[in-house]
């Protein structure tokens, strides 16, 4: 059966602390090696203040050492923020405890946020041929507006550039990287990755060097991050939750310039999805109702919000300009009770070809987001038992 995996920001709540965030995310990676989830991934963010996971490779420690099964890695480390060297040497010495069961997910969002910083001092595309920030090297959603394909809504692309001006990037930018620092090509960095784990650079990572790292690329996009892992053989893990308007192009990107290597004969690809799931469509309306207000925050360039409350939600008072920042992520959130949700899941991964699924769940009670990861297991297990839905990862 194709397998569901877990997301998680480590969120914080309206009223919590980062504390209580890192002691849920411990909580509900240990329930998801119950519930049957294949990996656990950690998010990295930075100057959120409803985000826990600024450190992945820190959390990713203490998630395998709670946990004895289920795969844990980044999802993703933004590589543009450190040397391969580094990145490999924290996830070499994670592997050295607990071998065989860490996934290195690279993302090339901190060299995107560069970009986007010096952008917004220079003329920005027009919206159709925005690039989404955790990608580049080709528009985000060309294909113009909203459309379903085989059931799956792929909505208008989001409009970048107010954000891409906003001055608080400049300075984030800054601060994620030494004076006078820059970032080389992504590809380079990768290849420099791939050379410490294999033992082929010049140097040698201790701890990192015949690492059992499992690497992946994620991308929003089928530009860089997609064509790096394609042209590599190495697998690669599409935004359908950050970027629904390009999923398509990212797969297809990859697959276009996949290399059998000897990681992979062919390529192998996961989609992600925001989903909340609830005993009834009513009840998980009503947790995901925060969920705009939210993705408001982060679009608006203050970062994410401690995670409301659906009382804190409700009581926000929505213009039209409001609604339609946030329209594309709410359109696309997978909401409702269990079968439903793991249909339109189904559906995502037919659309997609996709071999696995990686599902964030944000909810503003930790109860309520562990019960929503429950429900959508069994859910998608009863699914699976009833459809041909198949799974190939040769590890």
């Amino acid at each position: 059966m194709t397998s569901l995996s877990i997301l998680d920001l480590a969120p914080i709540s309206s009223g919590g602390t980062a504390g209580q965030a890192l002691r849920n995310t411990i909580d509900l990676a240990v329930r998801a090696e119950q519930y049957g989830y294949r990996r656990y991934w950690l998010a990295e963010h930075h100057f959120a203040a409803g985000v826990a996971s600024s450190a992945p490779a820190v959390l990713i420690a203490l998630v395998a050492a709670a946990t004895s099964r289920i795969r844990v890695g980044s999802g993703a480390v933004q590589l543009g923020h450190q040397t391969p060297l580094s990145v490999v040497e924290q996830f070499g010495l994670i592997d050295a405890l607990y071998p065989g069961r860490i996934d290195l997910g690279i993302g090339r969002s901190g060299q995107r946020r560069a970009e986007l910083a010096t952008a917004g001092a220079h003329p920005i595309p027009a919206a159709g041929a925005v690039q989404e920030p955790g990608d580049a090297g080709g528009p985000a959603g060309a294909s113009g507006g909203a459309r379903v394909v085989d059931g799956l809504l792929i909505p208008e692309p989001f409009d970048w550039s107010v954000l891409a001006r906003h001055p608080q990037l400049a300075l984030q930018a800054a601060l994620l990287q030494q004076p006078g620092a820059t970032t080389p090509d992504f590809a380079e960095q990768i290849d420099q990755v791939l050379a410490f784990l294999r033992g082929t650079h010049r140097a040698r990572a201790v701890p990192g060097t015949g690492a059992e790292v499992e690497l992946w690329i994620l991308g929003s996009s089928g530009g860089q991050s997609a064509r790096v892992a394609g042209e590599r053989g190495l697998p690669f893990a599409a935004n359908y939750h950050v970027s629904p308007s390009s999923v398509l192009e990212a797969v297809e990107g990859y697959r276009k310039a996949f290399q059998p290597s000897e990681v992979l004969d062919e390529p192998y690809v996961i989609v992600s999805a925001d989903a909340v799931v609830a005993e009834d469509a009513t009840t998980a309306r009503e947790l995901a109702g925060p969920y705009g207000l939210w993705v408001r925050s982060i679009r608006t360039g203050q970062g994410a919000i401690p995670y409301p409350s659906p009382a804190e939600a409700d009581a926000h008072v929505w213009t039209d300009s409001d609604r339609a920042l946030v329209q594309d992520r709410i359109d696309t959130q997978l909401v409702g009770d269990p079968d439903t949700v793991a249909e339109r899941l189904r559906t995502l991964q037919r659309v997609t070809a996709a071999d696995e699924l990686l599902v964030t769940t944000i909810t503003h009670a930790h109860a309520d987001r562990v019960r929503s990861y429950e429900l959508l297991a069994k859910a998608w297990a009863d699914l699976a038992r009833s459809t041909d839905i198949s799974y190939k990862f040769p590890s």
